[in-house]
């Protein structure tokens, strides 16, 4: 072993919500942890998310006047998955997660007053942070262990085996022109994020989300470094076919990395032909697939003056007005003159709108089957209270939200099923918890929850 080689108890890729989890719950277990993050700064994906956490039954709802429970959690969970999701995983996330949103309170997390319904939630469970505020509180929390080393700048190369047990016993990391070793007696948690930023991965997964059709938007770093490092000692991938794009990014602004879904409100998306194309209720993630599939790969959310007062100034992806400020929003007198700005058909659009508004009242959308705002919550509204609004809207795509096959204890797995002892994973970088689709909320809250859970199992083993 090099001198220049460095040892602990455990070693974490990544130092997002999930790295950070990871690295505290092991800190406050008494043990030394170094914690690897190849950027100069902190935060990766998590940082620039919509800073969304689902939790179900927290004192934050009661005090909202939400009744929600785990099981509630775990219907929505699996249903919004299209039971594509592993259902062992659902059940670790619902059982962990109230502990966890106290927990993080208790690292110095500060959650917004206000709750929001969003996609896959039949009650309101958005739980809000400013996420790059949370990273950091949970930065200084372990700052203050004084057992978490972290070393920006430093990027994991390769996975190390024992050479008589074959278990995961560290990383080959690189610092400026200096390669060495971190070795965990503990193990190595990845942390690492997704690969929104390795065009060759997403083509090779799913090729219709290409660089012309769709955007993507995520930390720098996540380009799939601690995916190939498992995969080369055979762990197993789930869910890469699932990759989406969430709905309702504007397609030319590169200043707002954030998507506006007034759908959720009671907006309905068309076209550029001026049609409806899709039950706007459903996740976002399958939003983005039928806007991808549609001309240009660019449709229009298209709602009234009553929609636009619904929205929420306390949750980024409903915040309409923010959009409107921002100069994003296209506002017309009628329906008629926004088709004009759009460049619709402007009969054809008025008729959509009718059709819908006819379903509205009659209770029964005879094209889309649309029946709630989002999911199984929120009665429908009709568009008819001028002045009319339209809202440009692509797929970005924000996370892969697929990965490695992990067990509930967040041993990663081979191709066997078996697990790769020593190694563990969090976050971005895990597959089998969202499925085919997406719950608002549980990306971040799968980092934070199941960070703490491979650190857990790491210490135990």
């Amino acid at each position: 072993m090099s001198t220049s080689d460095l040892k602990t108890t455990l070693v974490v890729v990544g130092a997002g919500m999930a790295g950070f989890s990871a690295a505290l719950q092991a800190a406050q277990a008494g043990h030394d942890v170094i914690l690897l993050e190849k950027q100069s700064e902190t935060g990766g994906s998590s940082a620039m998310s919509g800073g969304c956490l689902a939790f179900a039954g927290t004192d934050l709802q009661r005090a909202n006047g939400v009744n929600d429970s785990s099981e509630l959690l775990f219907k929505d969970l699996r249903e919004v998955g299209k039971f594509e999701n592993d259902e062992r995983l659902v059940r670790a996330y619902v059982d962990n997660q109230l502990d966890t949103y106290e927990w993080l309170k208790q690292a110095g997390v500060q959650f917004g007053p206000h709750i929001e319904t969003s996609s896959g939630q039949s009650v309101p469970r958005v739980h809000n942070v400013d996420p790059a505020d949370a990273v950091r509180a949970l930065a200084a929390s372990a700052r203050r262990t004084g057992r978490v080393r972290l070393l920006a700048d430093t990027r994991a190369l390769r996975l190390v085996r024992d050479p008589q047990s074959g278990r995961v016993a560290g990383v080959t990391a690189q610092r400026g022109n200096e390669t060495f070793k971190v070795l965990g007696s503990r193990g190595v948690v990845l942390a690492s994020g997704g690969f929104v930023h390795n065009a060759e991965l997403i083509h090779r997964y799913v090729p219709q989300y290409n660089e012309e059709a769709a955007v993507f938007i995520g930390g720098e770093g996540n380009v799939g470094d601690g995916l190939k490092m498992a995969q080369q000692l055979g762990a197993d991938c789930r869910d890469m076919i699932y990759i989406k794009g969430t709905y309702g990014k504007h397609p030319v602004d590169e200043t707002n990395h954030h998507s506006l879904l007034a759908v959720y409100k009671g907006a309905i998306a068309v076209n550029q032909d001026g049609k409806r194309y899709v039950d706007e209720s459903i996740s976002y993630k399958l939003l983005g697939d039928a806007c991808i599939a549609q001309p240009y790969s660019s449709t229009f959310q298209v709602f009234d003056q009553s929609i636009f007062d619904s929205g929420d100034n306390q949750t980024r992806i409903l915040d309409i007005e923010r959009r409107h400020e921002e100069g994003l929003v296209i506002q017309a007198d009628t329906l008629e003159e926004l088709a004009a700005m759009i460049e619709v058909p402007a009969d054809v659009l008025a008729d959509t709108v009718k059709t819908y508004n006819g379903y509205v009242d009659a209770g029964h959308d005879r094209d889309f089957g649309r029946e709630h705002l989002v999911h199984q919550h929120g009665e429908l509204v009709k568009i008819e209270t001028g002045p009319f609004y339209a809202y440009p809207s692509t797929a970005a795509v924000y996370g892969t939200y697929c990965g490695l096959c992990v067990d509930p204890d967040m041993h990663v797995l081979d191709v066997y099923g078996e697990p790769l002892e020593g190694l563990y994973a969090a976050g971005e970088v895990v597959g089998g918890l969202h499925g085919a689709a997406y719950m608002t909320g549980s990306a971040l809250g799968k980092a934070a929850i199941f960070g703490r859970i491979a650190a857990r199992a790491a210490l135990a083993d």
